[in-house]
């Protein structure tokens, strides 16, 4: 398998589901790893996943934007970690702005769509939401394989 070859087989694991685990740095250098859901976006090479603001998560990525995402096969015989730099969104602010906005397309992009749509803007603002997009620089791992290989 080429190195190209490689990078976009570990790629590909990214958009074969919608958890992981987002690996931040603590204050002290420690990681700190939170589940989250995610959507990737190949053309853009970026992994978006919604975050409140007051978590330590969203502390760690103001103080320090390296982070790292991983995810599993359900056999948890391949695996990709990717590493990159997160840019944050502003907090939503109001229920019509460009933050909810890009929470609804998050949204839709891992669940369809939402039966309450005005619900969902309001709670997005009351619960200080935000997006990180984690811009993918490397990833590494152990790729599926497939079957003939």
């Amino acid at each position: 398998m080429t190195q190209d070859a490689e990078q976009n087989a570990l790629l590909a694991l990214l958009t074969e589901g919608h958890g992981g685990v987002l690996v931040t740095l603590k204050r002290d250098g420690r990681p700190q790893l939170s589940n989250v859901t995610h959507a990737y976006y190949p053309d853009e090479r970026v992994i978006r996943v919604s975050l409140t603001d007051d978590r330590a998560k969203t502390r760690n990525l103001r103080r320090d934007p390296r982070a790292s995402y991983h995810v599993t096969t359900q056999d948890r015989w391949a695996y990709t970690v990717a590493e990159g730099t997160a840019e944050l969104t502003p907090v939503a602010g109001q229920p019509y702005d460009e933050t909810v906005e890009e929470l609804i397309r998050l949204y839709r992009d891992v669940n369809g769509e939402h039966p309450d749509w005005e619900d969902y803007r309001a709670a997005m603002v009351r619960d200080r939401r935000l997006v990180l997009r984690l811009h993918v620089e490397r990833a590494y791992g152990i790729p599926r394989r497939d079957a003939g290989a």
